[in-house]
């Protein structure tokens, strides 16, 4: 990422690379996106390296090394200060395995806020707030562990 890049760019940028860290099965560099940064969802509030933990833990990967996902992060809206800026931003993962045609497997939203460090900028924190859950059982270790409003009708 340039350091001459718009803040607003800058910004969009980082929003983006997690789904990409995600997508491409790399949690360490999902860890190294919140190194400085909050990443709250599901109840707990992890940083860093926990929040690499948290994706190896509940995430299945595919042979591939990857969680066969795309995450499509949609209407992004930021607002910019000089040294902070927020975002709020819609997304959809989608998924296809050998045992699941592609399909939407969950959808919702992204709150986020950004602080300029040393000239780059970078996560203080996301909050991920699930509000659609379809077949999560080809992406998730645990799907039970969903809160029971969020769990797709099969594992109620």
């Amino acid at each position: 990422m340039s350091d001459a890049l718009p803040a607003d760019q800058a910004v969009r940028n980082l929003i983006f690379a997690y789904a990409e860290a995600v997508d491409g099965g790399d949690f360490a560099a999902v860890g190294a996106l919140f190194a400085h940064g909050d990443f709250v969802g599901s109840g707990a509030t992890l940083t860093g390296d926990a929040v690499a933990r948290m994706f190896e833990k509940t995430i299945i990967l595919y042979d591939d090394g990857t969680p066969r996902t795309k995450h499509v992060t949609t209407n992004v809206a930021i607002e910019l200060d000089r040294a902070t800026a927020t975002a709020k931003s819609y997304f959809t993962v989608m998924q296809a395995t050998p045992e699941l045609p592609f399909q939407a497997i969950c959808a919702g939203r992204y709150d986020d806020r950004f602080e300029l460090h040393d000239a780059r900028w970078r996560f203080a924190e996301r909050r991920i707030t699930l509000e659609l859950v379809g077949d999560v059982a080809h992406h998730l270790r645990r799907p039970d562990t969903l809160p029971p409003h969020l769990r797709p009708a099969t594992s109620r």
